[in-house]
């Protein structure tokens, strides 16, 4: 097995672990929990770069990868939804565009097509990492600032999220199109 794909299915292992912490009700569990997310999200680029880097992309890695990040913001955004952070209709969006896109990537993939993630795709899974951490970490922001940003992160990744959505949707249509 290539240091990649351990790196990815380090990144799965660590969704169990970042939810216990995530739900536990002690003192600093939730900065705990926000410390291995953004741990296990790291692992997200690095397994991509050292795939790259070693020429070690395996079938298995295309699709253990999007399992895995799907599987870290999912397990990320029910723990959110449980704890009263953020509501269930925001989840749900997310969700549907993941299901959308990967439905889309699969017609595509019939057609001996393949549709890349975009760079906008990109910032998506970046707002919504720094989304999950930020929510997780503002009952301590609010002594600072005075407020709470996560929710509003949160609506950026959810802007984000529905315009990467529908640019697959569009990129895909079209491309299947010209076949």
């Amino acid at each position: 097995m290539t240091l990649a794909n351990k790196l990815t299915l380090s990144r799965i292992a660590f969704v169990p672990v970042f939810m216990g912490f995530a739900l536990m009700e002690l003192p600093l569990c939730e900065v705990i929990a926000a410390c291995i997310f953004l741990l296990a999200a790291a692992t997200d680029g690095l397994d991509g770069y050292v795939a790259r880097k070693r020429n070690e992309i395996t079938n298995m890695g295309k699709l253990l990868d999007p399992l895995a990040d799907k599987l870290l913001v999912t397990g990320a955004l029910i723990v959110l939804v449980d704890i009263g952070r953020i509501p269930s209709w925001i989840v749900v969006i997310i969700l549907g565009r993941e299901f959308l896109v990967t439905g889309l990537r699969g017609i595509a993939a019939t057609e001996g097509l393949v549709i890349a993630a975009t760079p906008m795709a990109k910032l998506k899974t970046v707002s919504q990492i720094l989304a999950v951490i930020v929510l997780l970490l503002d009952q301590h922001f609010l002594h600072y600032l005075g407020f709470a940003p996560g929710i509003w992160l949160l609506y950026l990744a959810l802007f984000f999220t529905v315009y990467t959505g529908f640019d697959y949707m569009t990129k895909t249509f079209s491309v299947i199109a010209q076949t």
